[in-house]
């Protein structure tokens, strides 16, 4: 169990590390004023940022994630399971309603690391060197939060995040549950490996798709208010006034570097942990690709 849970851990951190200059992007190009658009689209707003920031730019706000990874991976790997245990039956319905489970209760620490990250993200858009730097880090970030506007700051888009997560973590699991089942993923395969890669991947796109447009707002929300301008009321505010602005196609602002990021992100997830278990494993108790745990890992990393 120990071992299972520190593979998740490592594949998670690995899945963050490919898949936040993605995230960046997403955020930057959801947030934008569309009256005055600093991005043309993905591409564009990929080159702007390496241009005008660095490379590290497309890495601000990683401490974030990272830092609330074990906590999150702990969550889902045991309300996950003990929720399939508890249901009884291992069946595609109980496997959306144990993710769903999993989804819902990992808001608590999801909300504010992403709340965090997103203020990192925006944090000196377009400067190259920062002129002024409000936050040193996510903690920094949390911290000064908390200062002005307590614990409601920190919280700011647990509605959002909440609706977002439940059923996108439902999908994901009912997805790669489908997937590997339909793929024959057995520990005896040779391509049980490629096999799980492409199932926690296209898991990963379905998982997004089922709630992108949530996942605008709840940007938006944890965005309002930097700089001092608060535009929003609540979520419906948020909606009404997005699609009011901007149409429909608000709602799908940042997809395409969401799904870039999605079938990547997971693949790394996949592989690290089967790598990892094949390290620290015997060949003698581990058979050459033994599946375990990495069919629980979440897709919001």
């Amino acid at each position: 169990m120990a071992l299972d849970f520190l593979a998740g851990c490592v594949g998670g951190a690995a899945g963050v590390l490919v898949g936040h200059p993605f995230d960046t992007v997403k955020v930057r190009l959801q947030v934008q004023n569309v009256e005055k658009p600093l991005y043309r689209g993905t591409f564009h707003c990929f080159q702007s940022i390496i241009k005008q920031e660095s490379a590290f730019g497309l890495y601000k706000g990683i401490g974030s994630p990272m830092m609330g990874l074990t906590f999150i991976n702990a969550l889902v790997f045991g309300v996950q399971g003990n929720t399939l245990r508890a249901l009884g039956k291992d069946t595609p319905l109980n496997q959306f309603l144990a993710g769903s489970a999993a989804g819902a209760i990992q808001c608590v620490i999801c909300c504010p690391m992403e709340l965090a990250k997103t203020r990192m993200q925006l944090q000196g858009t377009g400067e190259y060197k920062l002129k002024t730097k409000n936050y040193k880090n996510s903690l920094d970030c949390l911290i000064k939060i908390y200062q002005k506007e307590g614990l409601k700051g920190i919280n700011r888009g647990m509605v959002s995040t909440f609706i977002r997560e439940t059923p996108s973590f439902g999908f994901y699991f009912l997805t790669y549950d489908c997937m590997t089942r339909y793929l024959g993923c057995e520990a005896e395969d040779s391509y049980v490996i490629p096999k799980l890669l492409f199932s926690g991947g296209m898991s990963g796109i379905v998982s997004w798709l089922s709630t992108y447009p949530m996942d605008v707002i709840k940007s938006r929300l944890q965005a309002d208010g930097v700089g001092g301008v608060t535009q929003y009321k609540g979520i419906l505010d948020c909606v009404r006034k997005s699609y009011h602005e901007e149409g429909w196609r608000v709602f799908t602002r940042g997809l395409t570097s969401t799904l870039l990021r999605a079938f990547p992100v997971n693949a790394a997830t996949f592989a690290t942990v089967t790598v990892f278990l094949m390290y620290m494993k015997s060949e003698d108790s581990l058979p050459e690709c033994e599946p375990g745990p990495v069919i629980h890992q979440p897709s919001s990393l």
